[in-house]
């Protein structure tokens, strides 16, 4: 109940900021009791055409890697650092994803930090470089710190490469394979 109440703040606050542009919010997804809360970087297109986290091509990468260590989507929280699509217009015209600025970063983060502090899971899972530095702090990197349980103001904090990586670095996937076997130790 109190995830449902914090989410029409969210709505109510973004609806005025946002107003008559066509950002629709993603809000997170889950059960306030999960074990886990997986945190990516913000929606992609197919999570602003549907309102759900993860559920385009790096979801169902992320589909695939949770099923190696044992958990499944109704186990976890799913949310992001950002709930609006970041988006620019390509060369071609197109509009296209685009990493979040450090001020959509900061008008998001004390929202998803009300989020996790509901969810409370004992596990927070940062996915990619955007989720791990807003929420450990700018100086860690991804490629250094990922695969290790990282103790944050309380939080304990398993870094991943984001699913979308692997994607683009097909390198990235043994990497990625001993994070989520070492991610199964620590649940």
């Amino acid at each position: 109940m109190k995830l449902s109440r914090l989410n029409q703040e969210m709505r109510a606050f973004f609806a005025d900021l946002y107003e008559g542009e066509s950002k629709p919010l993603v809000l997170g997804e889950g059960q306030e009791s999960a074990r886990v809360a997986l945190v990516g970087e913000a929606p992609g297109e197919q999570e602003a055409l549907k309102g759900k986290p993860f559920v385009g091509k790096a979801g169902r990468n992320l589909d695939e890697f949770l099923r190696a260590t044992g958990l499944d989507r109704a186990q976890l929280y799913i949310t992001n650092v950002v709930k609006i699509r970041p988006t620019r217009v390509s060369d071609a015209g197109r509009i296209v994803n685009r990493p979040p600025t450090r001020e959509e970063i900061e008008l998001f983060l004390p929202w998803l930090r009300r989020e996790l502090a509901v969810v409370k899971a004992p596990l927070v899972v940062t996915l990619g470089n955007v989720a791990l530095k807003a929420l450990a702090g700018r100086e860690r990197t991804i490629g250094v710190v990922h695969g290790q349980l990282l103790s944050v103001e309380g939080m304990r904090i398993f870094p991943l490469y984001h699913p979308a990586s692997v994607l683009y670095n097909p390198r990235l996937k043994e990497i990625y394979a001993r994070d989520l076997a070492a991610l199964s130790d620590f649940i």
